[in-house]
């Protein structure tokens, strides 16, 4: 008998040794699956920083043709240490037919945006197709953002926006290990 916290069905996972196969369409995303950890800048005209920041990225999968993705970041202050939670977003990879993969993203900060891109090898190359923001969010216009896997497992992480009235700039930096 399953326990109230947990669903009748398989619970996503970020191994890929266990649980249920990854489905097909996700070959192309498998170096992705797992959890990430590092740090980072993030950097924008229109704030006082930079600023460093931690961040846990979670890529699973169920079996199905996409993988659940989950960033929780949180601000560092000169010697490493956690200051407060900062950005956090939830969404999903869909990879399609033609080689192309869709990167649906909702962050608490009442902004979601659709990213289209291309594979190629290691690296995810994405841009948005739409925002769609709550009238209390930021006036953001567009994003880009890359994802490329890197020598010893590191997971390199770059995002360049325009928002609040400044065209695309680049706003974030990362460097992520994996650490399941």
């Amino acid at each position: 008998m399953s326990s109230p916290d947990s669903a009748p069905v398989p619970a996503p996972t970020t191994d890929l040794r266990s649980g249920p196969p990854l489905h097909e369409a996700c070959r192309p995303l498998s170096a992705l699956v797992g959890v990430w950890r590092g740090s980072g800048e993030v950097d924008y005209p229109t704030i006082d920083g930079p600023y460093r920041f931690g961040q846990q990225l979670t890529l699973a999968h169920d079996g199905r043709p996409f993988l659940r993705h989950e960033a929780r970041a949180w601000l560092l202050d000169a010697d490493g240490a956690v200051l407060r939670p900062a950005a956090w977003e939830l969404g999903w990879w869909r990879p399609q037919p033609d080689g192309t993969v869709e990167l649906l993203l909702s962050h608490s900060t009442g902004i979601q945006e659709l990213f289209s891109g291309t594979t190629t090898g290691q690296r995810w190359e994405l841009a948005t197709d739409s925002v769609v923001r709550t009238a209390t969010a930021k006036d953001v216009q567009a994003a880009r953002r890359s994802y490329a896997l890197g020598p010893d497992d590191v997971l390199e992480l770059t995002e360049h926006r325009a928002m609040v009235g400044v065209a695309m700039t680049q706003h974030v930096t990362a460097r992520l290990h994996r650490v399941r």
